[in-house]
């Protein structure tokens, strides 16, 4: 799965953009849990992101570097710069986030609480 296209797809901006706090509390009730939530999520971005442009670029690794090979690698270039351009991972889970396709659960209301069984 090409991670960089699925994000390329989506709609986001890739500057600063001010947001409705209510918006994205009503998601989960709580404003400081949805900052939570959006903030996990961008580091699971981040690294999924990362782990594609290693493997990537592990293609054009090579043992024996001269200067003159890492000017002329353009496609390597090009690549980097592809992941360069695209919004930060904090802006894309915000984005997944209000459109509902983050899943999260709150194991603590799943675990409610044995009442005088014993």
């Amino acid at each position: 799965m090409d991670l960089l296209k699925e994000y390329q797809k989506m709609e986001s901006p890739n500057t600063t953009v001010t947001r409705d706090l209510d918006k994205i509390e009503e998601k989960s009730g709580n404003i400081y849990e949805a900052i939570s939530i959006i903030g996990k999520r961008s580091n699971q971005i981040s690294t999924n992101l990362k782990q594609e442009l290693d493997s990537k670029l592990q293609e054009f690794a090579s043992v024996t570097d001269s200067l003159e090979e890492i000017f002329e690698n353009r496609e390597q270039i090009e690549i980097s710069k592809m992941y360069e351009r695209m919004p930060k991972p904090s802006i894309l889970a915000m984005e997944e986030f209000l459109a509902d396709k983050v899943y999260f659960r709150r194991p603590e209301v799943e675990k409610a609480p044995e009442s005088g069984n014993e």
